[in-house]
This record gives structure tokens, C-alpha cells and sequence, in this order.
């Protein structure tokens, strides 16, 4: 891991940890998932990989998943100090 990685992570530790753990429990390859937080404007946005096939189980039918998600990662960001939010990519 890079220094520019492990700095981003310290911008937003218990978000990126809340949204690592809730996404790995959710997918069938858990050890796939990647989240690195990015910073942009002064807001963070984490960006989730994961393996193919499984970012239709994260967003979930009308993307009512996806959205659960967002609100329980926006509220543990409460305990960073930050405003983030989550995109899902598919790579």
C-alpha cells in the first residue's frame, strides 16, 4: 500500500471500515471488494470495486441496497468529522 493510500484512509477511517465490512457481508467474493476514499472538493467519496457478478447484489433491486448503504456509511462519517459519499464501480 502507498503512502497516498494510507492517507486517504486516514480521512475517513470509520466510514471506509463501516462501508468495507457492510459491502464484504453483502458479496460472494468477499476478499475482492476494494474501497479507496478519494478527495474531492472537500467531500470524500469512496469507491467500491468488486468482483463480477457482485455489483448487482450491492445495489440491489431499484438500487434500494445501494441506498441503505450510503445512509448507514453518511452516519458513521458523522464520527469522522466528514461528508462523504459512496460510488459503485463496476471495472
Amino acid at each position: 500500500m502507498s503512502d497516498l493510500e494510507n492517507a486517504n484512509k486516514v480521512l475517513v477511517p470509520v466510514a471506509t471500515s463501516v462501508l468495507a465490512h457492510i459491502v464484504r457481508s453483502i458479496v460472494d467474493v468477499p476478499d475482492a471488494v476494494k474501497v479507496q476514499p478519494v478527495e474531492d472538493e472537500g467531500k470524500v467519496i469512496l469507491e467500491v470495486r468488486v468482483a463480477d457478478g457482485d455489483l448487482g447484489r450491492v445495489i440491489g433491486r431499484r438500487g434500494r441496497t445501494a441506498q441503505s448503504i450510503r445512509a448507514v456509511v453518511r452516519a458513521a462519517a458523522t464520527r469522522d468529522n466528514a461528508e462523504v459519499d459512496v460510488d459503485f464501480l463496476d471495472d
